[in-house]
């Protein structure tokens, strides 16, 4: 949904409120808290969308229990926060969001690290089919000729690296997962092979990597196709194309957008890059979203 649709459709307090609550309640309001049906509107003066609980006897609204609980900023403010991130393809920066919605940077950095986590916690089922498997880096690149080593030693690059290393398989023409690994141990082969188990419908589906040993672990539980990237990138329906091209969306947000991840919200950032990828080709990302955020 564009920016211009959003004022349209949503022009004040009350209409954000009131397309929640057919989201959320439909025909039949319940209490967040209880789950209880015997629910009654409140009539509290400019207060919007409170609810009085006759069991459990609190006052609610539909907000109760979502990213938007007890916010104090402007719905229509979160409804845009929501579409210019699910529109923006490379991501956006906490700062661009700030001047977007004329809030305060740290408002704007609150606000998108609410609505990644809604993503990450989006259902999904295991990737079937023929899946890509690989794993990158996410950090800065060494400048050229800078050492930093007591032996002078130019810093690594590749899986000797010091960046964050994160591990993904994507399901051709669907679905991608990715998850920062916890230090390069889960970059072996039993981190791998759980990373896997996890994600990957191990029955009647082909995996297909580049020829890095510790995938070996997933031999005895799946069916494993190999490309060599010391002598080609394709070989016919062999490749990791698929996975290449979603790491090159990961680091265009990183390098245009944010700069900077650290590894304790690197996951959120993961989650909004995998969200996007799997919603490209929703016509309604806008909606889906909240249809997540209110369930």
């Amino acid at each position: 949904m564009n920016l211009i649709t959003v004022f349209q459709r949503f022009p004040d307090q009350e209409a954000c409120i009131e397309h929640l609550e057919a989201i959320r309640f439909g025909d039949e309001p319940f209490c967040p808290l209880c789950g209880s049906l015997h629910v009654a509107r409140k009539a509290d003066g400019d207060r919007i969308g409170r609810w009085n609980c006759h069991v459990c006897k609190g006052s609610l609204n539909v907000l109760s229990g979502t990213i938007f609980q007890k916010t104090r900023i402007p719905l229509q403010k979160w409804f845009l926060g929501i579409g210019l991130m699910a529109n923006a393809k490379k991501s956006i920066s906490s700062h661009q969001l700030a001047r977007d919605l004329d809030v305060a940077q740290s408002t704007a950095l609150y606000m998108q690290a609410r609505i990644r986590a809604s993503m990450a916690a989006e259902d999904r089922g295991l990737l079937q089919g023929i899946i890509e498997a690989d794993e990158t880096y996410i950090g800065g690149k060494p400048r050229k000729g800078n050492k930093h080593d007591d032996d002078d030693t130019p810093n690594p690059r590749g899986r000797g690296t010091k960046k964050t290393p994160v591990i993904g398989a994507v399901e051709r023409g669907g679905r991608v997962v990715a998850q920062a690994a916890d230090g390069k141990g889960d970059l072996t082969g039993p981190g791998i092979l759980q990373f896997i188990k996890e994600n990957v419908d191990t029955d009647g589906s082909l995996l297909i990597t580049d020829e890095y040993k510790a995938y070996n672990a997933v031999n005895p539980i799946m069916r494993r196709a190999v490309i060599k990237h010391a002598e080609q990138y394709a070989d016919g329906a062999t490749h990791t194309n698929t996975i290449e091209g979603f790491w090159s969306l990961v680091k265009r947000a990183w390098f245009g957008s944010h700069h900077h991840y650290s590894r304790k919200y690197l996951p959120l950032f993961m989650a909004e890059s995998c969200w996007k990828y799997n919603h490209w080709d929703n016509d309604d990302a806008f909606g889906t979203f909240l249809q997540g955020a209110m369930a």
